[in-house]
């Protein structure tokens, strides 16, 4: 049992950080009421912590292999652990806002090691076995937060999904401390400065520009700025990944198939399988009018299917990487498109099935998916490869709910207009979107309420069918991909590293399992 001691540390973490990043969801109405404030503007309070945790997973992943991976998570954990602290005890939302982009630096640090960790500690089945742990953990956290958040927002109050990090960081870091041992590489490179700042300006530009544009409109003169910083962001970041002899990302990788298949699947595992929690929990307190417990409650069986399915899976494998990758996004697309019938009638019972079947999806493709990242590089680049994979599954999160969230209010807007019965439809789009249709349902003279509800509830279910629509195609078109690009045997072996010129080539790949 000591074997799998490093396991737990590192699965404790990671569970506390991915339950961060949706557990607010079902808090916001009343982080809003408390503050007296809109919810639109504490959408931040779930984005921000997406946003800083992809921005600087691949910086924080790559620094690891030089710095010490046991001690980058370590410091994580701490600065994650001053953060929430910090969050639970904010005056005003500016505070906490802040404190929440601290959070995401403290789970970058956490995050951008763990895959490396486990790499380090365990081989062969015993690999596949952590791996499928580990991938179980994050479904589970993920799946998890809302339910979570509900229980603490109503029995106890929102500030408590930040307090109850307190403890369970404090385990996690004496047992860091005691069973997980030190790895790093002693290179002598420079770090990629340029190239760690220029990504997470890239990315949080155009995070930040999706989410004004649904809210200041495409042509507004702030969305359109941002839109320009992120292009020439990104192209500063291309062009000194090329030149750096040490690159955070090393580019010549996504000249392999398997690689760039791998790094797709994750940019869109979490967008299409996650970010609509936020927009189904809002449909379902503020249009059905459910507390938080019993919102986080119909998100509960996909959290219990992504285990099952996981837990399954590493003790029935090995499976071929991209049967498992392929097969769990087409799940994740099957379960999308399973909830894509709702109407003005529908309640939470109509999307359940459609989260099982997502669930199941996420619980079979996230082990493979990580395991895969990590056999596609060096063992001495591991903290790259797992920076890599998570800084994608994460960005597909942030960006997911921005894309959503133009999508969901885009919708809205266009069946205001429809009906025509409402003045401005714009602004009633960004009111409800935004929480506030109780609130739009109250300013309703008493005769035109009852047809002023049926249209709140059509429009957000419109909206709702769409975006949930999207979501399955961008999965289903993620496993043909998979399918077709991931070429990592099961037998440990990896795909042969290009050929580069120069004193920048990487070598052969290590003999890691990616199988689940």
């Amino acid at each position: 049992m000591r074997k799998w001691w490093p396991l737990a540390a590192i699965c404790l973490g990671t569970f506390m950080l991915l339950v961060d990043v949706t557990i607010v969801t079902v808090a916001l109405p009343d982080m809003a009421e408390d503050f007296d404030t809109t919810l639109p503007n504490l959408e931040w309070v779930v984005d921000i912590y997406a946003l800083a945790l992809a921005a600087l997973l691949l910086g924080v992943g790559s620094s690891a292999d030089r710095v010490g991976r046991k001690k980058v998570y370590l410091y994580g954990l701490v600065i994650f652990t001053a953060a929430s602290l910090v969050c639970g005890v904010a005056p005003n939302p500016g505070v906490l806002i802040a404190a929440r982009a601290v959070q995401g630096l403290g789970a970058a640090g956490m995050f951008g090691t763990t895959i490396a960790l486990l790499g380090m500690h365990y081989s062969g089945r015993d690999r596949g076995v952590a791996f499928a742990v580990w991938g179980a953990i994050n479904a589970i956290a993920a799946a998890a937060g809302p339910v979570v958040g509900g229980l603490l927002t109503e029995y106890l109050n929102w500030r408590w999904i930040f307090f109850v990090n307190l403890p369970v960081c404090l385990v996690a870091v004496v047992m860091t401390l005691r069973v997980v041992r030190e790895a790093k590489t002693n290179d002598g490179k420079r770090a990629d400065v340029f190239g760690t700042v220029t990504f997470t300006v890239a990315s949080g530009s155009l995070t930040f520009a999706l989410i004004r544009a649904h809210s200041d409109g495409w042509g507004a003169t702030l969305t359109l700025v941002m839109f320009a910083v992120a292009v020439v962001a990104l192209a500063l970041f291309l062009w000194v990944e090329k030149r750096h002899e040490n690159p955070v990302l090393d580019l010549s990788l996504f000249r392999r198939p398997s690689f760039t298949g791998i790094m797709v699947s994750a940019l869109i595992l979490q967008g299409a399988a996650f970010a609509y929690l936020l927009f189904e929990s809002l449909w379902m307190q503020s249009v059905l009018g459910y507390g938080p417990v019993k919102a986080g409650l119909y998100i509960l069986p996909m959290c219990g299917a992504a285990f099952v399915v996981s837990a399954l899976a590493g003790r029935l494998g090995p499976w071929p990487a991209r049967t498992s990758m392929a097969a769990g996004l087409a799940l994740i697309a099957i379960g999308s498109g399973l909830q894509t019938m709702l109407d003005a009638g529908s309640s939470g019972n109509s999307i359940v099935a459609g989260l099982v079947v997502s669930g199941m999806g996420v619980g079979l493709v996230t082990p493979s998916l990580s395991a895969a990242a990590l056999a596609s590089v060096p063992p001495e680049r591991g903290g790259m490869a797992g920076g890599a994979v998570n800084t994608f599954r994460q960005l597909g999160f942030a960006l997911g709910i921005a894309v959503f969230g133009v999508i969901f209010q885009s919708r809205i807007e266009h069946v205001l207009k429809k009906d025509g019965s409402v003045p401005n439809p714009h602004e009633v789009a960004v009111a409800l979107s935004g929480g506030q249709a109780q609130s739009f349902l109250a300013h309703s003279s008493a005769s035109a309420r009852a047809g002023m509800q049926h249209l709140v509830r059509d429009s957000f279910s419109s909206g709702l069918n769409l975006m949930l629509g999207v979501s399955a195609v961008l999965a289903a078109v993620a496993a043909v991909l998979a399918f077709a690009m991931v070429r990592i045997p099961t037998t440990g072996g990896a795909e042969k590293p290009p050929q580069q010129s120069g004193g920048n080539a990487r070598g052969q790949e290590a003999g890691a399992d990616a199988t689940v």
